[in-house]
């Protein structure tokens, strides 16, 4: 069991887990969640991240995920952006950390996008896996599917293990997803305005989101960016090919900090 502590920000609680590593000039790492996701579903995901990089990481979990506070009300369309401008930079202030490399997945890599395009801190990189910055019809088909299996039980259980509120962390998921005040949710603003470097994975098998979605972010952002698409990989690279997306995130580390040195 991984210890987890927990910080008050903005009067409501937030679980977290900071993995110590040596303080120096490479950027520390921030883990940011899937929608179903929370810091003890990462496992040990960002640990051989961190240990393999040499750096210090936070890894925390968003309010109505985990055992952080709950939801005080439905979420909108907005509610991404709520995270990336006025949570997670309250939560890094707090924290003291400065300049970090974001590491995304799913919804947190749309967050980290967002946080990364706004300019209104230093952000050393992200790394995007299975980003959103559009809404296919594919990926709002696949949410239907698992919330009809949610309903029957046996998947709600299973998330009850690790989310003391599982019906914030599924419906607030669920429901904005199927919303249809949210299918004309897109990213393209932010995408053009992103000028730091982003390493961006994908799954070929993804049952969330196609191509498209690394295609627009490669065809808008003003910054460097890498893809790397995984053949035999669902919506989760880290963990259908975590040695791969291990890799690729580490190298991508190191071509950050040659660049800062130059």
């Amino acid at each position: 069991m991984i210890a987890m502590m927990q910080i008050d920000i903005g009067g409501r609680a937030i679980e977290y887990r900071v993995i110590p590593g040596p303080v120096s000039e490479r950027p520390p790492l921030v883990f940011l969640h899937e929608g179903l996701g929370c810091a003890a579903l990462w496992r040990d995901f960002p640990d051989k991240v961190a240990r393999d990089i040499g750096v210090p990481a936070l890894v925390y979990s968003r309010f109505g995920y985990g055992h952080s506070a709950g939801l005080e009300r439905p979420r909108t369309p907005r509610y991404q952006h709520e995270e990336a401008l006025d949570v997670l930079p309250a939560l890094l202030d707090r924290l003291g950390i400065a300049q970090p490399l974001l590491i995304g997945h799913s919804d947190g890599a749309s967050i980290a996008l967002i946080h990364a395009a706004s300019g209104a801190r230093p952000v050393a990189g992200i790394v995007a896996m299975a980003p959103h910055v559009m809404v296919e019809p594919m990926g709002v088909e696949a949410i239907a599917r698992i919330a009809e299996m949610y309903a029957q039980g046996p998947l709600r259980t299973r998330l009850a293990r690790y989310h003391a509120r599982v019906d914030d962390a599924f419906y607030g998921w669920a429901n904005i997803w199927r919303d249809p005040a949210f299918r004309d949710w897109r990213l393209d603003d932010e995408a053009r305005a992103l000028s730091i470097p982003a390493l961006l994975i994908q799954g070929v098998d993804d049952e969330y989101g196609t191509l498209a979605q690394i295609d627009r972010i490669e065809q808008l952002a003003k910054g460097p960016v890498e893809r790397v698409m995984l053949d035999q990989c669902g919506h989760s690279p880290h963990r259908d090919q975590e040695a791969a997306v291990l890799a690729a995130i580490v190298s991508f580390a190191g071509r950050l900090q040659a660049t800062a040195t130059e």
